[in-house]
């Protein structure tokens, strides 16, 4: 025991001795532009494998947003996002046709509320959407989520009624 201590001593010791390695700061800390738990391993650095922080750059993070103004103005637009959501979902998801449905009774129930309480009502339904979203594993509805936020800033009775007509072609497309 003795000597394994006297081993563990002349080690720490050593380092005590030994020049600090590049890129490190007196404290032996973890090199600038690292995240702390990343290693450097025997093939030096890993610039080539580019930075690490904010997840896997070489793929898109997902598909592009729905851009509200195009869905008011053109159908044909409205019409190639409901298909781009439907394909994702069966690529994607369990979501069942019921649950799209009922989303759906809620989406018509709040363009039909007064106009006081619309922007109300869109809010909620945000906020349902992102509970099923999240209870059910339905990412591929994300992009509804975000267009939904959109529309409720806006606060335009064309962007409800155009997010309407794109859920119900959701609804459609999915039977």
């Amino acid at each position: 025991m003795a000597q394994e201590q006297e081993a563990r001593g002349q080690t720490a010791t050593a380092r005590e001795n030994q020049p600090p390695r590049e890129g490190r700061g007196p404290g032996g800390g973890p090199r600038e532009g690292r995240e702390g738990g990343e290693r450097g391993g025997p093939h030096g650095e890993r610039g080539d494998r580019g930075d690490r922080r904010g997840g896997d750059r070489g793929r898109p993070e997902g598909p592009p947003e729905i851009e509200l103004d195009k869905l008011i103005g053109d159908s044909l637009y409205l019409d190639n996002q409901a298909h781009a959501i439907v394909s994702r979902m069966r690529d994607m998801d369990s979501g069942t046709k019921s649950q799209l449905r009922r989303l759906y009774s809620a989406v018509r129930r709040a363009v039909r509320a007064p106009e006081n309480e619309r922007q109300h009502e869109f809010v909620m339904l945000r906020a349902r959407l992102a509970y099923t979203i999240a209870r059910h594993g339905l990412r591929s509805l994300d992009q509804l989520e975000k267009l939904l936020l959109q529309v409720t800033r806006k606060n335009d009775i064309r962007g409800y009624e155009r997010f309407k007509d794109l859920f119900e072609a959701i609804v459609a497309y999915n039977e």
